[in-house]
């Protein structure tokens, strides 16, 4: 009696009875490899294409038995040309300046107190991180992103509890940017024309 005719070549290995499987996985990984280099592109140039600026996240005003208090939270975006300068090694000042005003309705605003705080972003080039400084204290990222997001305002004493009287109304008038005053005297000539290096922002929020 005759043996049916067999359905496997001879000479190739039992595993290649079905090659469909190793198919969808070579499909499944190239999917996979495309989907990851097309969420990176679009990521890239999602920064590419942000403008340089400072967008303010947060900002309030309040009185407590500390005093008036504000908080600050910004989204800064240095241009390309102030990224290059900070990698060249040339630290970068930022500026916050809060000004208390009592609303008088015959006359303008009375100044009663003004305070100021400012913030030292500095690339390391030996260590490939980013340093932000701000009153004697100083700490380290791994990226410029991180340093930027750190340089932000909590619970900032603006006044004392007997400047801000309760039955008055008060308002602060804000500003914060990039201090080109404190850059190496060189780099300062003709600053003021240079649309990279103009960032920040000014606001007047009532005090809650």
């Amino acid at each position: 009696m005759r043996r049916p005719p067999s359905t496997l070549r001879p000479g190739l290995p039992r595993q290649a009875r079905s090659p469909t499987l190793t198919a969808r996985q070579a499909a499944r990984r190239r999917l996979l490899a495309w989907s990851a280099a097309s969420t990176m592109v679009a990521l890239g140039r999602a920064w590419a294409n942000e403008v340089p600026g400072v967008d303010v996240l947060t900002l309030r005003v309040q009185r407590s038995e500390s005093g008036v208090l504000l908080d600050f939270s910004p989204r800064i975006v240095l241009s390309r040309t102030v990224q290059e300068a900070l990698e060249r090694g040339v630290p970068v000042y930022f500026v916050a300046q809060a000004t208390l005003l009592r609303y008088r309705w015959y006359w303008r605003d009375e100044r009663i107190a003004r305070a100021q705080r400012s913030w030292r972003l500095a690339f390391q080039p030996l260590t490939s991180t980013w340093r932000v400084g701000a009153g004697g204290l100083s700490q380290t990222f791994p990226s410029l992103q991180e340093a930027l997001a750190a340089i932000r305002l909590t619970a900032w004493r603006v006044a004392d509890p007997s400047q801000a009287e309760a039955d008055q109304r008060y308002r602060v008038e804000f500003t914060f940017q990039l201090d080109t005053s404190q850059l190496p005297g060189p780099m300062q000539i003709g600053l003021t024309t240079q649309v990279d290096w103009v960032l920040g922002v000014e606001r007047l929020a009532p005090v809650e």
